[in-house]
């Protein structure tokens, strides 16, 4: 997918990015990280840095399995595309041609919505959800999703039913707001493929590209490897997060399988998806993704009206030259947005703090894990990253 000559990588000047982590280790803001620097399909240099348990001194291994939460959203992005190749939908089909249930979707007013959401808008948080766990708790369509018990559902399909009974939160178009629209991306592969999430998932992604240790749930041998989860909201040093539908238990199958924050993953499982995306659809001869499908996948979809506007999820900004693909961000002017990324860098993160980029046009990919759940405050990875790797750029 390079389409100018690339600016090379120094490998020896990615050992400032262990020694910026190192710092960052020591001084208690983590327990440990790893990442994994590539370039041309050859991985530069990898590092795997502290404890996966702080309190049994354990390090992390390179084959240490994280929480990665809404880095799932890429992965249901693909497997979205992959249904998208079989002509099972298109950009301009409404929510209900797929999920009927949504036929009578209400807009914010009670009343019928501008005109019924689509599947372009579900696949860019632009189709009228919330998320059902902020911004707050008096906000008025998290309220509704708490009292529908959308979070309880006894799977996707009830979890879509209980969702088309609430009044979107703000008309389809209007702006973009942070949802649970991956979600409900999961409720429509079940209905056009009759198979769960997980086995769709396990059976076109995760099998033909290698990604032994990724998927909802793990099974009772792999659970010795999972890295603790750690926090720091209101507590001077780390502590172990144990919140309530944030950190479910990792050995049983969720009730949903969560296409926006529910898989578990390694450093090297997520490079190989994180790879095929870079190149084009394709990794070891197996191809998963046309070249076509990959760029439409990680091009930007928002108006110019919602850059301008601006709007931030976490540690994720859509401003000028900041714009939002199909369920991860997309920089369109690096220079504008002030990154020092080629154009056409599609990333995104995880509430444990886990991060990634693809950049295209130096044929580069980053994949970074740490386990300590995002907060204002806390070092920006994905930024101090793209820096560190840009300098090792410019080295080169």
């Amino acid at each position: 997918m390079t389409t100018t000559t690339p600016r090379e990588i120094d490998p020896g000047a990615l050992l400032a990015i262990d020694a910026m982590l190192s710092g960052h280790i020591a001084a208690g803001e983590l327990a440990g990280a790893a990442f994994l620097v590539a370039q041309h399909g050859k991985v530069l240099h990898r590092a795997t840095l502290g404890l996966k348990d702080i309190a049994g001194g354990e390090p992390l291994a390179e084959d240490t399995i994280y929480r990665i939460y809404s880095m799932t959203k890429p992965v249901t992005a693909a497997a979205m595309m992959i249904l998208f190749e079989r002509g099972l939908w298109a950009m301009d089909d409404p929510i209900a041609r797929h999920l009927p249930e949504f036929a009578d979707l209400r807009g914010p007013d009670g009343g019928l919505p501008s005109h019924p959401p689509t599947l372009l808008q579900l696949m860019t948080h632009t189709a009228g959800f919330g998320y059902g766990i902020g911004p707050g708790p008096h906000d008025p369509t998290d309220t509704a999703y708490i009292k529908a018990g959308i979070w309880e559902a006894d799977g996707l399909a009830d979890f879509a039913r209980r969702l088309a009974a609430v009044p979107l939160a703000y008309q389809p178009g209007a702006t973009w707001r942070y949802s649970l629209s991956m979600d409900l991306q999961g409720a429509i592969i079940e209905r056009l493929t009759g198979q769960t999430l997980a086995d769709f998932m396990r059976e076109t992604l995760f099998e033909p590209l290698g990604m032994v240790d990724t998927g909802f749930h793990l099974p009772e041998e792999k659970l010795p490897r999972l890295a603790t989860l750690y926090h720091r909201y209101g507590t001077p040093t780390l502590a172990v997060l144990t919140m309530p539908g944030f950190v479910r238990d990792p050995a049983v199958a969720p009730r949903i399988a969560s296409g926006g924050g529910g898989l578990y993953s390694t450093l090297d499982d997520y490079a190989r998806f994180a790879q095929m995306l870079l190149n084009g659809g394709e990794l070891g001869g197996v191809r998963i993704l046309t070249r076509e499908s990959v760029a439409l996948m990680t091009t930007n979809h928002l108006p110019e009206r919602i850059l301008t506007a601006g709007v931030e999820a976490g540690f994720q900004r859509i401003a000028p030259g900041r714009g939002y693909a199909f369920n991860g961000a997309v920089f369109t002017d690096p220079a504008a947005a002030g990154r020092p990324v080629g154009p056409g860098t599609y990333q995104w993160d995880g509430a444990s703090g886990v991060w990634f980029w693809i950049d295209p046009r130096n044929d580069v990919l980053f994949v970074g894990m740490i386990q300590r759940m995002l907060q204002e405050g806390m070092p920006r990875l994905q930024d101090l990253t793209q820096d560190l790797v840009a300098a090792a750029m410019d080295r080169g």
